[in-house]
């Protein structure tokens, strides 16, 4: 069986942590395009697609912001898998109908996220699980048609529509990264002191469960990706004329 191929949509404007991170995760080949460059695929051909987290909002007036919108809905409409994280959560919402908008706060750090227990992306997930948030944007109207499979006291943490997914929280993360990220926010000192004292290995091992849904979604790209080959097997071809 052919390893999955599948479009990496890397919007991080600094993306090297974020390439090491879903390269680390994914067990597929990652066709990359740094979508801050102006960098998208030039087709659809792919097994899925998987979207990465951004410093940008996705309502931003970005030049960048709305070719990436057309390729991923183009992508949603052709039936690809979709995976977005974070922002790539936000603009599959956006794309698909739902609404995106500031929180008025910030949620970072190592904090409990619960899933609904009906969805394949968190197979293996206990229903309460410890995951490492950072966004001040959030998913706040669902798209038409959108099942909600996970949320906080905070915000939406993940939907699903039809062969798209979205979680908020960063199930890629490495310990590295959470400092990083969190050491570079504009927090009052007392508050990012403790965030960057909840980077703990106790936090990180704890939320290394949250990387379930990348082997998860695998797993579903390669179901729908067979089960397409075997339509195409089975659908009589049009007699020659």
């Amino acid at each position: 069986m052919s390893r999955l191929r599948i479009a990496f949509i890397n919007a991080a404007h600094e993306g090297g942590d974020t390439r090491r991170n879903f390269r680390r995760e994914l067990d597929a080949d990652l066709v990359e395009f740094d979508a801050n460059d102006g960098h998208l695929p030039d087709s659809l051909d792919f097994d899925g697609v998987v979207i990465s987290g951004s410093r940008s909002s996705v309502y931003w007036d970005e030049e960048w912001i709305e070719p990436t919108k057309e390729w991923v809905r183009e992508a949603v409409e052709a039936g690809l898998p979709c995976l977005g994280v974070c922002w790539g959560h936000q603009l599959l919402a956006d794309v698909l109908g739902g609404e995106v908008d500031h929180m008025g706060e910030y949620e970072i750090g190592y904090r409990e996220v619960e899933h609904t227990g009906d969805s394949r992306l968190f197979e293996g997930v206990d229903e309460r699980f410890t995951v490492f948030t950072t966004h001040s944007d959030a998913v706040v109207d669902l798209p038409p048609g959108a099942t909600e499979i996970a949320s906080n006291d905070y915000s939406n943490h993940g939907f699903r529509k039809d062969h798209a997914f979205g979680v908020q929280f960063h199930p890629e993360y490495d310990a590295e990264t959470a400092e990083t990220v969190a050491s570079g926010k504009d927090l009052p000192d007392e508050r990012l002191q403790a965030v960057l004292d909840g980077i703990t290995e106790e936090n990180y091992r704890a939320a290394c469960e949250a990387k379930l849904v990348f082997e998860n979604f695998c797993d579903y790209v390669r179901e729908v990706r067979n089960d397409a080959e075997a339509d195409a097997r089975t659908t009589p071809k049009p007699a020659s004329e």
